[in-house]
């Protein structure tokens, strides 16, 4: 990626000028210089045998492909309080396609909109007794692109399969193959979104069919709380195209591989370098703009009631659970990637008559306030190693940065 915006970037800036978003211009720049001299870096050398090896520092910018690695994993190590051992189901909300020129215009609003009427929607049904009939927990992370990088905005929720009941003590819990009715969940979103957007300056936009049509959300089970978490965590901090996909950069052609949504077989797209930029930097989202959240009893307000709940179901006798990184773990089969997510009906039928489970009483002393596959999470790395010896390196000196600084 850094090598397609060193060749292309400035051509590309020189073309579009001032129509480049500011935080674009940041991306760009941060890709392009990342682990380069002008961001400096360290001199490392071997006690053995004197070998040097210089390592640059990285951009840190959340859009690049090169500074993502470590992230995810430390991430998963702070979600270990999270954990609860009940079955744990994936949720996607997903924008309509003509909604999508709305929101890639005013980003910051509509996907802030996105987030708090999909959380609001599913804690609404899920108080129903029908259901769930308490208080959930949900963590999300915000999505913007197709498996072409095409403009494609979703949301990922990871959610307890169970809730708080309204007494507080009691925790009722879900079938591990049902959480909510997507197809009662739907109407509930969008009815709950237009009534959001119909307070801003944006309503006017949206064409009126849009609030007649039916809304994509899909749910599926993922299994228990550990692994549900190692299937989240590459998406947290995954960027829109990973280097691994890129294939190369010739004949004034960009290609990179992606997966198709219909066959699931491995295709190869060849795109305009310029159009290429475009479609990578639509996902660059808005300076300080949150893509996680938590919702519900996974809120920081309700810790220290989820952390009571949690050593309530946790057998006196199980043994502490480390979530280390996996190895060979898929990612989740989901619409993350699909230009129209269409729900599994072979994972978790959304049936109005779930299966019934017995609750669990719960003593609360306080009240609550691929290839296109992400790769899995990784622990953080260390010092160098010599690649003459083998031996571990160590810093020699520091490397003052270069070059102009950022736009």
């Amino acid at each position: 990626m850094a090598e397609i915006l060193r060749e292309y970037g400035p051509a590309y800036r020189a073309k579009y000028g001032d129509e480049i978003p500011s935080r674009h211009l940041q991306a760009m720049w941060a890709i392009e210089h990342c682990r380069t001299e002008t961001l400096g870096g360290h001199v490392y050398e071997c006690p053995d045998c004197d070998e040097a090896v210089y390592r640059y520092h990285s951009c840190r910018d959340r859009h690049c492909p090169k500074c993502q690695g470590e992230k995810a994993y430390q991430w998963l190590e702070h979600q270990h309080d999270l954990l609860l051992p009940v079955p744990y189901f994936m949720l996607t909300f997903t924008l309509p396609e003509e909604l999508r020129p709305v929101a890639r215009r005013h980003q910051r609003l509509l996907y802030d909109l996105l987030f708090r009427t999909s959380a609001a929607a599913t804690q609404h049904l899920a108080r129903d007794p029908r259901f769930v009939g308490g208080q959930i927990g949900l963590v999300g992370v915000l999505h913007t692109w197709g498996r072409t990088l095409v403009f494609h905005p979703h949301v990922h929720y990871l959610v307890p399969g169970g809730g708080l009941a309204p007494d507080q003590r009691t925790w009722r819990p879900t079938p591990s193959n049902f959480f909510l009715p997507v197809k009662a969940l739907s109407p509930i979103f969008r009815a709950k979104f237009r009534d959001a957007l119909r307070e801003t300056d944006c309503f006017p936009l949206v064409p009126a069919s849009v609030w007649d049509q039916d809304w994509v959300v899909h749910c599926q089970p993922v299994g228990d709380g550990l692994k549900a978490f190692k299937y989240l965590a590459p998406y947290i901090f995954r960027v829109a195209l990973s280097n691994s996909r890129l294939v190369s950069c010739e004949n004034n052609q960009v290609t990179f591989r992606y997966r198709d949504s219909k066959t699931g077989q491995s295709k190869l797209l060849a795109l305009e370098p310029f159009e290429f930029i475009h479609r990578f930097l639509q996902h660059v989202l808005p300076t300080g703009f949150v893509k996680v959240r938590y919702y519900g009893l996974l809120s920081p307000g309700c810790r220290k009631s989820l952390a009571l709940v949690r050593q309530h179901l946790t057998p006196a006798n199980a043994e502490p659970v480390t979530p280390t990184p996996p190895t060979t773990e898929p990612a989740p089969s989901s619409n993350s990637d699909s230009e129209t997510a269409t729900p599994d009906p072979s994972a978790a039928a959304a049936s109005d008559t779930p299966t019934s489970e017995p609750s669990l009483l719960v003593e609360l002393e306080d009240e609550p306030n691929s290839q296109d596959e992400p790769p899995a999470p990784a622990p953080p790395s260390s010092a160098p190693r010599c690649p003459a010896c083998g031996q571990l390196m160590r810093r020699r000196a520091t490397l003052t940065p270069k070059g102009r600084s950022p736009p």
